[in-house]
């Protein structure tokens, strides 16, 4: 990812974006660049606008989430909760120590 942002900082500052000047942005942000996978950026960039992708990425909103059902009055909707509440099972500690012993 840092490849990526690398260019995209380049892109923003309006300079070119080219093999030195993207190696040279890695080594500036402390990331030993790698020739290969800064060619492979820069081929799979090649005649590609990132103006243009950018502005056209910016235009799509994020779809707007449902509306929420109000929950009818004769209390059906705190039953649900509750069933929901006890359908979780296990505690936040109880994954805790699932996950410890993963990582040991």
């Amino acid at each position: 990812m840092e490849y990526v942002y690398g260019a995209l900082l380049l892109n923003a500052a309006g300079k070119s974006i080219d093999e030195k000047a993207l190696t040279g942005v890695l080594s500036a942000a402390g990331v030993s660049p790698d020739a290969a996978r800064v060619k492979a950026l820069l081929a799979s960039l090649e005649g590609v606008n990132l103006g243009e992708v950018l502005a056209k990425a910016e235009t799509f909103a994020a779809p707007a989430a449902a509306p929420v059902a109000a929950e009818k009055k004769d209390g059906k909707g705190e039953k649900k909760e509750e069933e929901k509440k006890e359908e979780k099972g296990v505690s936040e500690e109880e994954a805790a120590e699932g996950l410890s012993a993963l990582f040991g």
